[in-house]
């Protein structure tokens, strides 16, 4: 009876140490939303969901043309020695060279890891990191530099450089309270300052930075509470105010990079927009705390006329399925028009694929909140 114990004890401590070790094994999630396609210049894209805010649910998946197959949850499955997920606040994605860079906001860090295998390369720890844009071997992210909370003594936010091949911060600036996304153009740095932590009393400026002293030149005077920011093809810069969600509207400006000078308010209210030739694709959820409800649009802008081209992106009426518009992204060699649905931002999301014309394509669920895109290019 002794033995017979034993022997049971035995088998039961490797069937719990096997099954502890499956633990750490992450099956992705992979479904058929697409023909496959083969040739073209784009293999696929990285898609960064969010997660809820302290949910701890940022994942990754992948979609690739040559088979068709969007995978969900990617980056699980490919480093299953990495703690399970990605962290806080999946805030943005971007491929540079053959390493892609998830910027994990709450969770303090900029996760590293390889476009073609998707696995893990290196972590580097920014506070409260935002938004990330690159330039002759640097990388940029801007940071909140404090905690997550709204304080109206906030600290000043700074953006950190980032040497992309040694992956070490080399330098750093301050650049305004609660920086948001950046663009780069005649070797200036253009930073958008939201102020979000003090409301009311938000921030109105864009920063500029000199790249080669990275030291602040100028603020350009714009509106209150700025987010998002493109620069087109004559060095026009585009930069979206989320307004204060009472009385100022949602706007959107545009800066001259070479007067740096705001040169237009377009009145076009902007949550996300994304740039492809002379077309400004855009979408916009404007909240009101008046009303409690949101207000939906889409529309195209001529980057060279500044007028509204469409106030339709999706033309077959599907837009009437999408609850919370929250990632916009167009294929540069194909033009499909990629627009995410966070739902209720508790549930998953959905991913919906629509041709050049507006017509949709394919649809599929993402993960929470589904949100940034990247999209992977073949070497050349």
């Amino acid at each position: 009876m002794t033995k017979q114990l034993l022997y049971s004890l035995l088998l039961f401590v490797l069937l719990l140490s096997s099954c502890r070790k499956d633990e750490t094994i992450y099956l992705s999630d992979s479904n058929q939303v697409a023909a496959p396609r083969l040739g073209g210049t784009v293999e696929g894209f990285y898609l960064l969901n969010e997660g809820n805010m302290g949910m701890n649910r940022a994942t990754i998946d992948y979609f690739d043309y040559a088979t068709g197959l969007y995978t969900r949850d990617i980056y699980s499955e490919r480093n299953p020695n990495v703690v399970k997920e990605l962290g806080d606040v999946g805030n943005d994605i971007k491929i540079y060279g053959s390493k892609a860079y998830a910027v994990i906001n709450v969770s303090n860090y900029i996760e590293v890891f390889d476009v073609a295998t998707g696995v893990h390369i290196e972590r580097i720890n920014i506070p409260n990191c935002r938004y990330m844009t690159f330039h002759n071997g640097k990388a940029y992210v801007s940071s909140y530099s404090g905690p997550v909370e709204i304080n109206p003594n906030a600290e000043v936010g700074f953006v950190a450089e980032i040497d992309t091949t040694s992956l070490k911060v080399t330098r750093q600036v301050s650049v305004g309270y609660q920086p948001e996304e950046m663009v780069v153009q005649n070797n200036k740095l253009y930073v958008a300052n939201s102020g979000g932590y003090r409301v009311p009393n938000y921030d109105t400026t864009v920063a500029v930075v000199d790249l080669n002293t990275f030291s602040l030149l100028k603020k350009i005077e714009v509106a209150i509470n700025l987010h998002r920011l493109q620069v087109d093809k004559r060095g026009d810069i585009y930069v979206s105010s989320r307004g204060d969600y009472y009385i100022a509207e949602p706007n959107l400006y545009v800066i001259d990079s070479k007067t740096d000078l705001v040169k237009q308010k377009l009145d076009i209210p902007v949550s996300e927009m994304t740039i492809q030739g002379d077309s400004l694709y855009y979408y916009s959820v404007s909240f009101k705390h008046t009303s409690g409800k949101n207000t939906v649009n889409y529309g195209i802008l001529d980057t060279k006329t500044k007028k509204v081209i469409s106030d339709r992106i999706i033309k077959d009426g599907t837009e009437k399925n999408i609850l919370i518009p929250y990632g916009i992204a167009v294929n540069p060699e194909t033009k499909e028009i990629f627009i995410t649905d966070a739902q209720d931002y508790l549930v998953t999301g959905f991913v919906y694929c629509y041709s050049p014309e507006g017509i949709l394509k394919w649809k599929t669920t993402g993960g929470n909140i589904p949100a940034h895109f990247a999209f992977v290019h073949k070497k050349k």
